[in-house]
């Protein structure tokens, strides 16, 4: 069985990033820390985004700004906030798409009754 090497060089794993096959990507890629007093409730440092999740912006043009998650993607660890649009040239707006390491998630949605399963299981 062949081992992945591991590279010291940032061109070389940022290659590897953006050429691994989805079912790598999808699997690790839109996580994001959570909050402190999320992190003492559930002993955790960071966990999945999904929408509704509500989240606030730490680097970046629009640091500070908290809002809902609207739309996740998956393959490319990106996700777009309510409130949080660009000025398009010919008129109009679209929504910005933001990576998930510039987030810390402040609440999380526990519509899905698994998800709140798993994250009762690591206390």
């Amino acid at each position: 069985m062949k081992r992945a090497q591991l590279s010291s060089k940032p061109g070389k794993v940022r290659k590897r990033f953006f050429t691994a096959e989805l079912h790598n990507k999808n699997s690790r890629q839109p996580r994001a820390a959570l909050s402190s007093d999320l992190k003492s409730k559930y002993g955790r440092n960071s966990v999945r985004v999904r929408v509704g999740d509500s989240v606030r912006l730490v680097r970046g043009e629009y640091s500070g700004i908290e809002g809902k998650v609207q739309k996740v993607f998956a393959s490319d660890g990106l996700v777009t906030i309510e409130g949080i649009t660009r000025e398009k040239i010919a008129g109009g707006n679209s929504p910005v798409h933001l990576h998930t390491s510039n987030l810390v998630v402040t609440n999380l949605n526990l519509d899905d009754k698994l998800r709140r399963e798993r994250l009762e299981q690591s206390k």
